[in-house]
């Protein structure tokens, strides 16, 4: 991607809008959701994740759109995505009823797992004013014309939450694509959340209808079969592993389909226990081919959420600011493996950890 294709940021007022969820993640930290009986309160979202590594991490100016129940738990949220350096004047506010009837705020209860015990997610978020967002809610051209945006990201969460959420994101990238605005969409597929909504046969219609306009393409093999419906060969004969040979033709194939994609990325994981990965990520645009990053076997981790928000906050900075793709799926990479030592959704890490270990460094003591 050359930087000709981005808006300059003289013209623009943020770098980043990121359109999704924001829910409350309530985490137990060491123990478990069904013993636990304190949790600490962060935020988190797929979409947002990413606006927010772009901000505090890389110092970009990061907005997100979405929507929240106006009570003390939907405040609770937007305080800690204004720690989070994310800027919330287009945050929706919806009237709430005092039950939550009509409309709510989501909420995820995540353990990290240890060892042989893998992370257990579950998420409560039926009814939520983010899902409720439909077609003509959002003044896209105000957003993205007089106000200016070099950037959209969103993804396949958002898009699955409910019929007009996946209606809201076509009419996202359509605007964005009619104002010269970036795209980035991370397939990101989750069953549950269209199992209610279509399975596997709508999310492929929804992310079919989205694709043709979305420039920088993320998702892991699992995702484009799912959420796509490419074929992809080469899985090992215990289902962790794809060889960077079966990536290239996969990527090739979705190249085909989608022309205007401009850059697909994907990260590499193989899972050894719940605390032990195998971690690395390739990318590909029509002008490099394929580039792989640093492979970083035996990755021990602390929680693995929002590993793969952080590599592509990490890989969109390296785009912006007009680096190489090798560079910049090395800096996703390595973003993400930062993010993975330390507890939360979103990342603890600076710009100068993620470029040191981008650039060969390792985890000896500073003083």
């Amino acid at each position: 991607m050359r930087a000709d294709d981005i808006r300059s940021a003289e013209t623009t007022r943020f770098d980043i809008a990121a359109l999704g969820e924001v829910m409350l993640r309530l985490d137990p930290g060491e123990g478990r959701i069904r013993t636990s009986r304190q949790f600490s309160a962060w935020e988190g979202g797929g979409e947002y994740n990413v606006a927010r590594g772009l901000s505090r991490v890389f110092g970009m100016r990061a907005t997100v759109v979405t929507a929240l129940a106006d009570n003390e738990i939907g405040r609770l949220v937007e305080g800690l995505i204004l720690a989070g350096g994310v800027d919330t004047s287009l945050l929706r506010w919806v009237d709430h009823d005092g039950v939550g009837r009509a409309v709510r705020n989501g909420l995820n209860f995540t353990e990290r797992g240890f060892g042989v015990r893998g992370a257990v997610g579950v998420s409560d978020r039926g009814h939520t004013a983010a899902s409720q967002l439909r077609p003509g809610d959002v003044d896209w051209d105000e957003i993205f014309g007089r106000g200016g945006v070099r950037w959209l990201h969103t993804g396949g969460i958002f898009a699955g939450l409910s019929a007009s959420a996946g209606q809201t994101a076509v009419e996202a990238v359509t605007a964005a694509k009619r104002h010269g605005v970036v795209v980035s969409y991370d397939l990101n597929y989750r069953p549950s959340l269209w199992k209610a909504t279509g399975g596997q046969s709508e999310a492929q219609r929804v992310n079919r209808a989205i694709a043709p306009y979305v420039d920088v393409m993320i998702g892991n093999e699992e995702d484009f079969t799912a959420a796509l419906g490419f074929t992809v060969d080469g899985l090992d004969a215990d289902a962790t592993r794809l060889d960077v040979d079966s990536y290239a033709a996969m990527i090739s194939d979705v190249a085909a389909e989608y022309p205007s994609l401009r850059v697909i990325a994907t990260t590499l994981r193989t899972v050894r226990s719940a605390t032990v990965n195998d971690w690395g990520a390739v990318a590909w645009s029509p002008d490099d081919g394929l580039v792989r990053a640093t492979q970083r076997d035996g990755l021990e981790i602390l929680d693995r959420v929002g590993g793969g928000d952080s590599f592509a906050a990490g890989l969109i900075y390296g785009l912006l600011t007009g680096e190489t793709l090798q560079t910049a799926v090395e800096y996703g990479a390595a973003h993400g493996a930062l993010a993975m030592t330390t507890p939360g959704d979103t990342s603890m890490a600076t710009r100068a950890d993620v470029i040191k270990l981008a650039g060969g460094g390792g985890a000896r003591v500073e003083r």
